[in-house]
Order: C-alpha cells, then sequence, then structure tokens
C-alpha cells in the first residue's frame, strides 16, 4: 500500500507503539487522526496530526466517531482498554480478571464499527502480546486476552478477504510509558524481565511501529501475527 494521501485513524495513538506508529505514518505522507481517552498526551502528536478523544471501551462514542471519520484507508488500534491483572489464576480477584478484557472489548468496538468504512483495499491492524502464545509465571490474564484477540483477527480475516485486511502485531518487553519506573529501578527491572530472552534488553516503541507498518504496507499479508519480541516464543 503506498501510504501518501492515505487516511489513518489511530486508537491508543497518543502514546508507546500507537504514537510511534502516528509519527512514522504522518512522515509517510498519510493524513492521521490519533484517538486517546484523554487530550493530557496530544501534545506529544506531529503538528500535522488530528486529535479526538474517546474510550474505546464506550461502543456508542466509538461508533458515532468512526461514522464522523469515515472513510479512512488504515485502522489500528494498540489501546490497552485499562488495567491487566497480573499474578497467579487461583489467586487472583475474578473482577481484575475479568477487566483485563477491556482490551478485548475495546479491539472489538473498533473493528465491529471501523471496518465497513475503511476503504478497498485497506488495512486493519491490532496489537496483542507474546504472553498470548508464550505465557509467562503470573501472565494467565495478558495471555488469555492476547490469544482472543488473535484468534479474533484471524476469524475475521475470512469474513473480511479479499475488500480488506486485519493483522496483529505482537511485542515482548516493550519500554513504554505504561512502565512507571525510573532511573536505576527501571533499568533493572527491563534487565530482569529480558535476562533470558535472545535479544536481553526491551524493545522499543518505534521497532514495534516498525512491525506495524509492515503489516499495513505489505498487500500480501492478512490473518497474520507478526512478532517483535526480542526472541521471547524462543526464549
Amino acid at each position: 500500500m503506498d501510504l501518501i494521501n492515505k487516511k489513518a485513524i489511530v486508537f491508543g495513538g497518543t502514546s508507546g507503539i500507537g504514537l510511534a506508529t502516528v509519527k512514522m505514518l504522518e512522515i509517510a505522507g498519510t493524513e492521521v487522526v490519533a484517538i486517546g481517552r484523554s487530550s493530557e498526551k496530544k501534545s506529544q502528536l506531529p503538528n500535522g496530526v488530528k486529535f479526538v478523544a474517546c474510550d474505546v471501551r464506550d461502543e456508542m462514542s466509538v461508533k458515532k466517531l468512526l461514522e464522523k471519520l469515515a472513510p479512512f484507508d488504515i485502522l489500528i488500534s494498540s489501546a490497552t482498554g485499562g488495567e491487566r491483572a497480573i499474578g497467579p489464576f487461583l489467586e487472583m480477584d475474578m473482577d481484575g480478571f475479568k477487566g483485563s478484557f477491556d482490551k478485548l472489548w475495546g479491539y472489538a468496538n473498533v473493528v465491529r464499527h471501523g471496518a465497513k468504512h475503511v476503504t478497498d483495499g485497506g488495512s486493519i491492524t491490532l496489537v496483542s502480546g507474546s504472553p498470548a502464545r508464550n505465557c509467562r509465571p503470573g501472565q494467565i490474564a495478558l495471555s488469555s486476552v492476547g490469544g482472543a484477540v488473535e484468534a479474533m483477527a484471524r476469524a475475521l480475516a475470512k469474513e473480511i478477504s479479499p475488500r480488506i485486511r486485519i493483522n496483529i502485531v505482537s511485542p515482548g518487553t516493550i519500554n513504554t510509558p505504561m512502565v512507571t519506573l525510573t532511573g536505576t529501578e527501571r533499568e533493572k527491572l527491563y534487565e530482569n524481565m529480558t535476562k533470558d530472552n535472545l535479544i536481553p534488553r526491551a524493545g522499543t516503541s518505534e521497532e514495534v511501529a516498525e512491525g506495524l507498518m509492515y503489516v499495513i504496507k505489505n498487500q500480501f499479508v492478512t490473518g497474520t501475527t507478526v512478532d517483535v519480541d526480542g526472541g521471547w516464543l524462543l526464549s
């Protein structure tokens, strides 16, 4: 796909992986609308990028927004939807486990109400995570949600083919603002989390965004999960 003069809608586009993708799309000549829950981080967006506030968990708000922005060529969601529960399942607060699926519901809202507005030959991209296929201790909620996202995308690829494509990018441990620690504490956390990976460091938002750009541009890819994980799955 030639990205010049195309229009992209990016949910979760004001921070981390979403923001890095917004910047790459804008540089490539794409008209970009970045969606976030609040306007707090919109100052980080490039000057040419439009910001709109919307909570992906609010189905009717998502529906109305996508109708207003239609048509568009590229639809992306990296929005987490909220907090994710961590820890052993048999000790887990079930409200916390259920709440972790806000990410899935948010993605479902975006795809359900956005797919029909994607132009012929267009692309949808979602972000899952390496625990979907290699669950480490304490990550059962992350694994369950990520697995559901990937299964949804594979099934949907058959429904929307050949008019449009849908793909998943699955990051490993990434250095993003979601981790609030700073300084030495932050460095040690990432060092411990990645020491057994084939590439023993945290990835960057830009490295994951390159994965999103690949599946957006390559028109021979659909129903696929692209891993940007530093070797997580093999570790």
